[in-house]
């Protein structure tokens, strides 16, 4: 790699990876893909990072609601997530995940760095903690008594914890913004965390949790795991070799960082615009040089949910209608920076009327043109032979000018918008020369020929001005143009206009993309939808019926023996007497009783839990607790019941 090329480090957000993605990650790493594509047509040495957080309680949940051992829970839906990156063509060159050992061992040497430059210091967190989001507010954040980002519920807690202390670095945050005013994009976004968040007064931030335990260790403290977004967070660093033990990995630090780019959305804003800054320049280093928070992609009832049954899943529309189809619409359907709505109808409008009717339906005249004229060989240009040359030059020329322009400050609907208009304008540019008028009198064979090759030339540029954005297309349009030179597909060779050679052979091929009968593909992506909204209700309902009910096993059982389990502060190996055998399970109460308290006690038992291993250690059921706050208490039973005894 030449040491002299200049880099260019772009990051989506890490995915958390508690169920499968939807259309929204999809348009933000979309968004980060074209980005870096473009970026490397126009020669930089890009690195572009995406990855998982895959810790927190969240996960921990649901991976015990699944029966799954933590890391076998994340490391399913992970799969799924690489897989959708390839189905979308994610160029990206690295794929970090929290629960690696190269981000665990490096946030282990950040907390101990922050801990002895006396930012972090042991206290007691009481607020409320909003589950979804891993996210702490005050009483005076809530809306409404739930969580301010997401709406949901939110639950009172108290437990020692760590705290970062932010208002030490908080002056000279404010002073960063004033004399950087591009570094949180849009200025809105800005102006949002300044006004309702740092005004009214920055509080230490909790960085460290000890009510469960999936989670990466605190030095020297193992009660406590570090908190979601110090965690986090710092995979931007880690994943280039910040504190790393061998030269080489760290040499992409110095390489890469800052990074040009950190891609969001608008619902991870404070985290990334005020807690990451803070905890960089607490490591003194250099701040990133743009953190952009885009917005949602919403329906026309509001945002995506399975239980309104309008949620989009990406796979099934690149199934359907093709990759690019979808790639094309999420960057021009919706401006960058702004929330955007997805319709079925504008979505078969886009396909029909862009992708079809102009742009497809130009290539194939053309090829078609070519082929009845000249054999399929593309004819010699001839500058100035007809009075519509010029003007439809001096746009090819302007086109490219303005696409870099609107790709240099993210305005991917506007830079599609240009190169659409020079398709137009290539459909006009027939209809105004009638090539068939001049193929009837071979007195006009050079005009009719530099009439089709400026034509196959505005295709030559469209295919390389598409290239950050339609990841297919371009390919194929270059079959068609029988292009098989790579240096004619550079950015470089559209800086002027005639560098298609004559004499190339061309093949019509089928259509790029086939026409869609609106009525019926409307009727199935709602029906799409709807087959979401079904598997939802099944997943998701808030009752359950009795049949339900009577499939879970619940039985009377004594406590034999309690130890507790190796590097787990919270859980305990229990053996348990079930009258006709004996099992064991592992349960989280370790904080709450102590091994000889339980000896004896008699509990009620899920029996019939499909087995796991916490911490490497077999569990074959659940004990049953009610926790309220900071108590936990055993469900439990008369001492003459027997065991075994069926709970009905």
């Amino acid at each position: 790699m030449s040491e002299t090329k200049k880099t260019y480090y772009i990051t989506t957000p890490i995915y958390y990876p508690s169920s499968k993605l939807h259309i929204g990650n999809a348009y933000t790493t979309v968004i980060g893909d074209t980005i870096a594509r473009y970026k490397r047509l126009r020669g930089y040495d890009v690195r572009y990072l995406t990855g998982t957080d895959e810790h927190g309680q969240k996960i921990q949940k649901k991976a015990e609601e699944a029966g799954k051992a933590p890391q076998a829970f994340v490391d399913e839906i992970v799969v799924g997530i690489k897989e959708l990156w390839d189905k979308l063509d994610i160029s990206h060159d690295d794929f970090i995940r929290t629960t690696e050992d190269r981000h665990k061992k490096v946030v282990q040497k950040i907390f101990q760095k922050l801990l002895d430059q006396d930012d972090i210091y042991l206290g007691e967190y009481e607020g409320w903690y909003c589950i979804p989001d891993e996210a702490h507010f005050t009483e005076r954040q809530l809306k409404d008594g739930k969580c301010p980002d997401c709406g949901r519920a939110v639950e009172k807690v108290k437990e020692q914890s760590y705290f970062f202390r932010m208002n030490k670095y908080v002056d000279r945050l404010m002073k960063y913004y004033d004399e950087h005013p591009t570094f949180i994009l849009p200025e809105s976004r800005k102006n949002e965390m300044v006004q309702n968040f740092i005004k009214p007064g920055l509080e230490d931030l909790s960085i460290s949790r000890t009510t469960f335990n999936w989670g990466i260790e605190v030095p020297n403290d193992p009660k406590h795991v570090v908190y979601v977004w110090l965690d986090a967070l710092t995979n931007y660093i880690t994943a280039i070799g910040y504190e790393a033990d061998d030269s080489e990995t760290e040499a992409l630090f110095k390489r890469y960082w800052p990074a040009d780019l950190h891609l969001i959305g608008k619902e991870i804003v404070r985290f990334h615009t005020i807690y990451w800054p803070i905890f960089l320049m607490a490591l003194d280093l250099p701040l990133p040089k743009q953190i952009f928070a885009h917005g949602w992609i919403l329906m026309k009832d509001g945002k995506m949910s399975k239980s309104k049954g309008n949620v989009v899943d990406p796979v099934k529309l690149i199934d359907r209608y093709g990759l690019d189809v979808l790639r094309y619409f999420l960057l021009r359907e919706i401006s960058f920076g702004s929330d955007g709505v997805f319709t079925p109808e504008a979505y078969v409008e886009r396909a029909n009327a862009d992708l079809a009717n102009d742009l497809g339906n130009l290539l194939h005249r053309t090829i078609t043109m070519t082929e009845k004229y000249f054999n399929g060989q593309i004819p010699p240009y001839v500058e100035g032979a007809t009075p519509h040359d010029q003007g439809l030059t001096d746009l090819v020329k302007r086109t490219v000018h303005e696409s870099e322009e609107a790709l240099e400050h993210l305005q991917f609907s506007v830079a599609l918008t240009h190169i659409w208009d020079l398709v137009r304008a290539g459909n006009r540019y027939i209809e105004a020369t009638t090539p068939w008028n001049l193929a009837k009198d071979e007195e006009n064979r050079e005009t009719l020929g530099s009439v089709l090759y400026h034509l196959l030339e505005v295709l030559r540029t469209v295919s390389v001005l598409i290239q950050p954005f339609l990841t297919r297309t371009p390919k194929e349009m270059w079959d068609r143009l029988g292009i098989k030179d790579q240096s004619l597909t550079t950015w470089d060779s559209i800086q002027s206009f005639g560098k298609l050679p004559a004499g190339l052979q061309t093949e019509k091929g089928t259509p790029l993309f086939p026409r869609l009968d609106v009525k019926d593909e409307m009727e199935w992506i709602a029906e799409s939808m709807k087959n979401d909204k079904e598997q939802a209700e099944e997943s998701d309902e808030a009752y359950i019926s009795m049949d339900d009910f009577t499939k879970v096993e619940l039985k009377v059982a004594e406590i034999l023996q309690a130890e507790p389990v190796k590097k787990a502060d919270r859980l305990l190996k229990i053996q348990l007497d079930l009258g006709a055998e004996q099992r064991q399970v592992v349960s989280g109460i370790a904080q709450y009783y102590t091994t000889s308290e339980l000896i004896g006690k008699k509990v009620i038992c899920v029996t019939n839990l499909k087995p796991v291993k916490l911490r490497g250690v077999d569990s074959a059921g659940m004990i049953l607790a009610a926790k309220e706050g900071d108590r936990l208490v055993l469900s439990t039973v008369s001492d003459d019941i027997p065991n075994g005894t069926p709970v009905k």
